[in-house]
């Protein structure tokens, strides 16, 4: 992130609204330009999957409303990792709706005995503290909320407790398996970053982690980041199409997961 979107964040976040919309089935984006955010409507309450920067609040929350949802309707609010750009909003969600809040373990053991590990150093941001969580997640969890299912999977390295979500949705009567890495950045990973966290594992775990979500099969990718899974060119090419159909590619996932480790392995040593 530049240092005038650093800026903005701070003095006026509204520049990073995205109007929200359905990806397909159950699940729709209500993220901003920077950061992605997942609303899934089940028969027990809405699931949310990350809540953004603490200054984006009140982007997050109206796009919950313009699909015609209530924040105070959230029942269950998972989190990919802990850095604060992902879990912003969760305190002013939890307080709004009561839900049930899920973070890795390792990255709520990093919330009491390293919280500078949060990254919200730098950012302007003043008196901000990690939230207390109500599930602690090791991977391998699997949650039903009515017919849909979540599956979790510890892929620690860009946090040492970051997790990633696999579920199914119906469009057209055709069912999709949608992925969601939980951390693909490489900003923790860095020479300067270890030497400043001693992170050291890091890096041999994050290609352990990329050769575990090899294995799935995922037919919607999902980015953690907007411009990750191309969120927003998706939704374009939706709306002039009328169909999901740009948002469902059965090779993305590998696709995306092979560039990282090709990058990965020309910009670091495994440590």
């Amino acid at each position: 992130m530049t240092e005038s979107d650093r800026h903005a964040l701070r003095a006026h976040p509204w520049e990073f609204e995205v109007k929200p919309f359905r990806i397909a089935g159950n699940l729709y984006f209500v993220g901003n330009r920077d950061v992605g955010s997942y609303l899934i409507d089940t028969e027990e309450g809405l699931v949310l999957i990350d809540s953004t920067y603490p200054s984006t609040a009140p982007l997050l929350i109206q796009s919950i409303a313009d699909l015609g949802f209530s924040v105070r309707n959230i029942k269950h609010l998972f989190h990919t990792h802990g850095h604060f750009d992902h879990f912003g909003c969760t305190g002013f969600i939890k307080a709004f709706s009561g839900c049930m809040t899920y973070l890795g373990r390792r990255d709520a053991v990093m919330f009491v005995e390293n919280p500078s590990m949060i990254l919200s150093e730098g950012s302007g941001i003043c008196d901000f503290s990690p939230f207390v969580p109500d599930v602690l997640l090791d991977g391998g969890e699997v949650f039903r909320f009515g017919s849909t299912e979540l599956l979790v999977i510890a892929t620690p390295g860009h946090s040492d407790g970051c997790m990633s979500y696999f579920f199914d949705v119906e469009e057209a009567g055709f069912k999709y398996r949608c992925g969601l890495f939980g951390g693909a950045g490489f900003n923790t990973l860095t020479d300067e970053f270890i030497r400043k966290h001693g992170n050291t594992h890091s890096r041999s775990e994050y290609i352990e982690s990329i050769d575990r979500l090899l294995e799935e099969e995922v037919d919607i990718m999902l980015g953690n980041h907007t411009a990750q899974g191309r969120m927003l060119e998706k939704h374009a090419e939706a709306v002039s199409l009328g169909s999901s159909a740009p948002f469902i590619d059965r090779n993305e996932f590998r696709r995306f997961l092979l560039e990282r480790k090709e990058r990965f392995y020309r910009e670091f040593t495994v440590k």
